[in-house]
């Protein structure tokens, strides 16, 4: 079973970095493979709404890392993505990836994903609100902790005087390898996922 885990940090070696490196050490202690992909720093175009990834599942723009994240979530187990906070909000750049992500993406169901934040001092909560969102639209379990999967501080450095917060980190970790186990378990006994149904789109406004 793979991890696939989104660092959203224009920092590749930054606060964000450190917490989703707490996240995978326990996930490999657990025995779950592990790949952190730095999407933060790239130029990345907003979704357009031209609806093309429904016809052929990827999205039209190919020269970012959005087509080859949904290439690796055919075969990954489950998802972790992390942001710094920015104005009370993940970063502007994962926000655009993950709108095209979700939206182009076909097999996100049903595979467990956790959000990750980082902040100097807040913003954490409202950011984990918006990167949550993107879970529970693509009917994947929310992995939880022990408190808010999030850490605090300015520098690397000083993530590492965050105790509690690099606890929470690894408890996420361990939460989410028991749940991969969980659900590996249920498939070898036959519990299947539950039938899917087909949306009746409605509008608000008629």
């Amino acid at each position: 079973m793979k991890v696939l885990m989104l660092n959203g940090s224009p920092h590749e070696r930054g606060c964000t970095n450190r917490a989703l490196l707490e996240v995978e050490r326990a996930l490999n202690e657990e025995g779950i493979e592990t790949e952190i992909l730095h999407v933060g720093s790239q130029s990345v175009h907003g979704c357009i709404a031209c609806q093309k990834c429904s016809e052929t599942g990827r999205c039209v723009f190919n020269y970012d890392m959005v087509n080859q994240v949904l290439d690796k979530m055919e075969t990954a187990a489950g998802l972790v993505v992390g942001s710094p906070v920015h104005y009370a909000s993940p970063n502007g750049t994962v926000l655009s990836f993950l709108d095209r992500l979700f939206y182009a993406g076909r097999n996100f169901a049903f595979k467990p994903g956790a959000a990750v934040v980082s902040a100097r001092r807040a913003g954490t909560t409202a950011s984990l609100d918006v990167l949550n969102k993107y879970f529970t639209i693509a009917q994947m379990p929310v992995v939880s902790s022990s408190y808010w999967n999030m850490v605090h501080g300015f520098t690397p450095q000083e993530v590492e005087q965050d105790l509690e917060g690099l606890h929470t980190m690894r408890t996420l970790g361990k939460n989410m390898a028991w749940l991969l186990k969980c659900l590996e378990v249920g498939k070898a006994a036959g519990i299947s996922f539950p039938s899917k149904e087909e949306i009746p789109r409605t509008n608000f406004i008629r």
